[in-house]
């Protein structure tokens, strides 16, 4: 079969390579049909992050149909539509059987390779993966949509991880896709304010297509006190911080009031500056998340029904053939590129 390659630090070849076969009686093959480039994917092809290490065929967010399935498979059939978990988890181990899959021991991610395991992912022709986890896409919604399930279900994770209570104003921190899909997530479960914050002005424009009710630019001295004059004085309830990086997190946390909630969900930078003192003695909590854990069903339904628009996230569908030249381009960081879906 086909795949989009990474042979070496930033060069990516579209090569044969073996077809997978089933390795375990509950695995099925995928006919992937179609597979989104992730930032992950972008910023680990130059060997930066340790997670890309070549030959590897990276790709975690896809969508496509089932061609083979192993003999212990109950639940789906040759020829249905799905989607899939970027995560494989075991199922047994202790944050397993809590629910917690996205915290697996023994999680591998699809197309990472790493000092702890190589799994190569979704830019081929075909795939294996378990059956758990599978999603089925819903009658309407076609592949590429479905190839966004991953993304969409990551910030619906982020929004869940803090206690909430309905018509409570939020603050987005970086609008690029989580931040743009954490926005939709956000104004199809809840009625309050919600605040998107970018230094960039065609995303801050995005942030108000896709649902955010005003749109600051952190770098503006007047955006912090406006924002506290459209909340009585007192700042956002949560916040959300979708880069990960020094200066968006001290946005996130100067944006909170007191006893406000601020959840991570861009890991940018592997070490931030932090503002302890502020976070302290304002009683902000403090939430991680990472990946998802089941929210799949949610998100492929917010898309059957309109209520999350992923197709309009996306700026190209092209061959995978041509994917090493699209790489190229979201690496260059070429204005108006969001997201790039490649269809094998």
């Amino acid at each position: 079969m086909k795949a989009l390659v990474l042979k070496d630090a930033m060069r990516l070849e579209y090569d044969e390579v073996p077809k997978p076969a089933l390795r375990d009686a509950d695995d099925v093959i995928v006919r992937v049909r179609a597979a989104a480039i992730c930032g992950s994917d972008v910023h680990g092809m130059d060997g930066s992050t340790g997670r890309r290490r070549p030959p590897v065929v990276m790709g975690h967010e896809a969508s496509g149909e089932i061609v083979e399935t192993g003999q212990a498979v109950k639940r789906f059939r040759v020829g249905e539509r799905v989607t899939f978990d970027s995560t494989e988890y075991c199922g047994k181990c202790f944050h397993c059987l809590r629910g917690e899959v996205n915290l697996c021991d023994d999680r591998r991610v699809l197309g990472v390779s790493c000092a702890e395991y190589r799994r190569d992912g979704a830019f081929a022709e075909y795939l294996a993966v378990p059956e758990r986890i599978l999603y089925r896409i819903p009658e309407g919604l076609d592949f590429v949509s479905a190839a966004l399930a991953e993304p969409a279900a990551v910030a619906a994770h982020a929004v869940a991880r803090a206690p909430r209570a309905l018509g409570e104003t939020v603050a987005v921190i970086g609008s690029g896709l989580i931040g743009l899909l954490l926005i939709q997530v956000l104004k199809a479960t809840e009625a309050g304010l919600v605040i998107a914050f970018d230094t960039a002005p065609d995303r801050r424009e995005a942030a108000l297509r896709f649902g955010a009710d005003l749109a600051f630019d952190p770098a503006d001295p007047a955006s912090l006190p406006e924002l506290l004059r459209r909340t009585g004085g007192r700042g956002a309830d949560r916040a959300y911080e979708a880069v990960g990086a020094s200066a968006p997190v001290g946005t996130a946390i100067e944006s909170l009031r007191k006893g406000g909630a601020l959840v991570l969900v861009g890991n940018l930078a592997p070490r931030i500056d932090f503002p302890l003192q502020t976070v302290v003695t304002r009683q902000v909590s403090i939430y991680g998340s990472c990946a998802l854990a089941g929210e799949y069903p949610f998100v492929l339904d917010l898309m059957a029904r309109g209520m999350l628009d992923a197709r309009a996230l996306v700026s190209a569908v092209a061959p995978l053939s041509d994917g090493a030249a699209w790489f190229s381009r979201l690496y260059e960081r070429e204005a108006g590129l969001l997201k790039v879906v490649l269809e094998p």
